[in-house]
């Protein structure tokens, strides 16, 4: 039996602690990108009880990444391309997710690719002044290094969410 390695690893070609960081967020993606691909529509789109959908929760995950990326790290700064990625809001005027159906599994790995081939990018450049460096914004001031914390944290959960989403529907 082949014994396994668990060990954090920083990603090359970054700052060895920002490396690391990014990998545990890495790490995330990959045990959802494992569960996820080849879903159908019908389980894409599903609600359990008038909740959430997996699609629904998949577009929310893009959203909230590219958008701490792009107001909170690079203060403002959107790439088009990305933004475009996004022709509806997060959230409703009651501060509940927009509800995404009809979208394709394909246009929401897509999307998620596309954004975290963005992070990677930019943090791959940043040395540990700017991964510490407070960005002051209207209500609060944050650092790159506390970003990757929250979509870490951001992501595990909506993970587990997709997750048990996925256990429900196969006990129907």
């Amino acid at each position: 039996m082949k014994k396994n390695r668990l060990a954090v690893e920083a990603l090359p070609g970054y700052q060895p602690e920002i490396g690391r960081w990014v990998w545990c967020l890495e790490d995330v993606r990959r045990t959802i990108l494992k569960r996820i691909t080849g879903l159908s529509q019908e389980v894409l789109d599903k609600r359990l009880n008038g909740g959430h959908s997996i699609g629904q929760l998949l577009y929310h995950i893009a959203f909230i990444e590219a958008d701490w990326v792009y107001e909170e790290v690079l203060e403002g700064k959107w790439n088009p391309d990305i933004r475009s990625l996004f022709p509806e809001q997060d959230r409703n005027v009651d501060n509940t997710l927009t509800h995404i159906q009809g979208q394709s599994i394909n246009e929401h790995l897509h999307r998620l690719k596309a954004v975290r081939k963005e992070l990677l990018y930019h943090f791959r450049f940043m040395n540990l002044d700017d991964w510490r460096r407070s960005r002051s914004l209207e209500y609060y001031d944050v650092t790159p290094e506390w970003v990757i914390y929250h979509l870490i944290e951001h992501e595990s959960h909506h993970r587990g969410q997709i997750f048990q989403m996925l256990r429900n529907f196969k006990d129907e």
